[in-house]
């Protein structure tokens, strides 16, 4: 394709611009595997056709604008367009004079919404709305409001969505196609014919432990603890569903909704006590079977400092408990003899063998939470020839982060070698530029088929890569672990279904003005 520079399109994503040119498309590709380039062609094609109209793109964080940016300022000449990234840090005043002047516009959907709300400008003369990390393009979020605005206002029509997973209800997936105005979905995974000849081979590795005895013990006596909040619940006649972390939290929402219109009934305020407790208690015996001793403990002590503080009368109850007592000074113990989960031995393990075999490796380690990267990150410093850091999001409100300035530092560590382990929250999983990987190690499975599919979606392009999955036997690692694999089959049957109706109906959107 003529204007592109140093980079020639694959098969699929020649096929899948064509179809882009015709219909407004989501993309679903694996990450890694050229999305943005499929993008680009369009970009040209859509200015081509229209040369006084602008192209929108919008992704969900500031350091993902800015890669997108800079890789269209790579693979464009320079005298293509004028290209801008809008931030919140440029002052409203600032943005509608570069929009005024500016032919492709890199932004965050939060700043777009914001200006469009205001009248800044509008976007009449868009001639393409891009949208990565389309997945976000449901209910109230800014994505959303965006597409609808671009619907009623352009002259030319035409959208692009992409993503690694949309994830697996077919209701959800409707509903980003239905808010796109999406007229076809191209789907390819790395199983698919045309795009398996450019991946390379990619090893997975189940590896599992037992949760050990010191630990059932802990296990069992929390249990017990826990099930009396939960007979409390159901003789308060408030629980009726599932005690499973999600549905106590959805319970928990239901009931200080019916406090906060003014029904000040002591079974509900006392309901709303005992469901907090068993929020609290659920985490715990997450952490106990999934994570380390270390954060248990640690989370342990910060109820007891909840406590102390007097935050809450259920907390002061909880931790006066013997159970309560019993489990933390056993953590106590445990810690003390250096006794810690299986799971953070095997990762040791898997990574000094690693390491034997390949003196350069880059290694990805995911975990939900950031106790665990810390405490993994400070494990493995310990090892010879292990450089590794802690890559999280942005702090909330209290609590450790990395700003945006942080996060790029470490890719670029990462990238040069001077750091060869990256122990990453979910900021990993989304589309930030981190370098290719010999393996990506999940320290916990997660439900999600969106989150499984983009971790993995780290290692095996370029270069051979493993993903390698921790799990502990008989505890809600197994029920995520296959979970998430029944999601992911459950998206592509949402898909293929979405496809025919697509070809028989023509789109879920009646839509005018297409260009």
């Amino acid at each position: 394709m003529e204007f592109l520079q140093d980079i020639e399109p694959r098969e699929y994503q020649q096929k899948i611009f064509e179809t882009c040119v015709k219909k407004n498309c989501l993309v679903v590709l694996p990450t890694g595997i050229g999305k943005t380039l499929i993008a680009l062609m369009l970009v040209v094609d859509r200015m081509k056709k229209f040369p006084l109209e602008k192209i929108v793109f919008l992704a969900p964080t500031k350091p993902l604008a800015e890669q997108h940016l800079d890789y269209f300022k790579k693979h464009l000449p320079e005298l293509f367009g004028d290209m801008q990234l809008f931030t919140g840090a440029i002052k409203a005043k600032q943005r509608k004079k570069i929009w005024q002047t500016s032919d492709i516009v890199f932004s965050t959907p939060q700043c777009v919404a914001n200006d469009l709300k205001n009248k800044l400008y509008d976007l009449k003369q868009v001639s393409l709305l891009v949208e990565d990390e389309a997945h976000r393009c449901i209910k109230n979020y800014d994505y959303n409001y965006v597409a609808q605005q671009y619907k009623k206002q352009a002259q030319h029509i035409r959208i692009l969505g992409l993503t690694a997973s949309p994830g697996s209800e077919s209701s959800k997936i409707k509903d980003i196609c239905r808010n796109l105005a999406i007229e076809e979905v191209e789907l390819r995974t790395r199983q698919s014919p045309d795009v398996k000849q450019y991946l390379q081979e990619l090893n997975f590795e189940k590896v599992t432990v037992d949760l050990p005895a010191e630990l059932e013990e802990i296990k069992h006596v929390l249990l017990k603890l826990f099930n009396q909040y939960i007979e409390e619940l159901k003789q308060r006649r408030v629980l009726w569903g599932p005690a499973s972390k999600i549905g106590l939290i959805n319970l928990q929402k239901k009931i200080m909704s019916t406090l906060e219109r003014g029904n000040r009934n002591f079974n509900y305020m006392f309901g709303a006590s005992a469901c907090a407790q068993a929020i609290k208690l659920q985490h715990a015996l997450e952490l106990l079977e999934t994570q380390t001793v270390f954060g248990f403990n640690n989370y342990l002590k910060k109820l007891f400092d909840q406590a102390t503080k007097k935050q809450s009368k259920g907390v002061v109850k909880l931790v006066t408990k013997p159970e309560f007592n019993f489990v933390f000074m056993q953590s106590n113990e445990l810690l003390a003899k250096k006794q810690e989960h299986p799971k953070l031995g095997k990762l040791i393990e898997i990574i000094t063998k690693e390491k034997l075999k390949n003196k350069n490796i880059k290694i990805i380690v995911f975990t939900q939470f950031r106790d665990t990267a810390t405490i993994i990150s400070k494990n493995l410093n310990q090892l010879e020839g292990i450089k590794a850091k802690v890559f999280v999001g942005q702090a909330k409100k209290q609590g450790s982060g990395l700003s945006q300035k942080q996060q790029k530092k470490i890719i670029q560590e990462f990238s040069a070698g001077e750091i060869n382990v990256l122990c990453a929250t979910c900021i990993a999983e989304e589309g930030l530029d981190i370098p290719e990987v010999n393996a990506v190690i999940f320290y916990e499975p997660v439900a999600s088929a969106i989150r499984t599919i983009q971790r993995t979606g780290r290692t095996a392009r370029l270069m051979k890569g493993k993903l390698i999955i921790l799990i502990t036997k008989k505890t809600r690692d197994e029920a995520f672990y296959y979970v998430a694999r029944a999601r992911e089959r459950k998206m592509h049957t949402a898909i293929d279904s979405i496809k025919k109706n697509l070809a028989n109906n023509g789109k879920f959107d009646i839509q005018k003005k297409l260009g």
